[in-house]
């Protein structure tokens, strides 16, 4: 039985610890380049990745999202028009 569990429990563990590490990115550390044209090229570049990260992500279906938000103020609308037709007390 512990033969077993070791053949399947082993393998999953080192599989999940393998997905779930994240991926380690390649950094440069480019203070310590000697070349000022090269140095200032890899400061550069790390700005670049960083303002690539933080841009943000726009959504994909803005023109879904508005058409959606229409149909939805036409369907309230008809619903307070006919709420106001309603006899309150008659």
């Amino acid at each position: 039985m512990d033969s077993t569990l070791l053949k399947f429990a082993l393998p999953a563990v080192i599989a999940l610890a393998i997905s779930a590490a994240p991926a380690t990115a390649v950094e440069q550390n480019c203070r310590f380049i000697q070349a000022k044209p090269e140095r200032e090229a890899c400061y550069k570049r790390q700005e670049d990745e960083l303002a690539a990260k933080r841009r943000p992500v726009a959504p994909a279906n803005d023109g879904q999202t508005l058409e959606t938000l229409r149909q939805m103020r036409q369907d309230d609308d008809a619903v307070y028009r006919s709420i106001n037709n309603i006899c309150r007390g008659c």
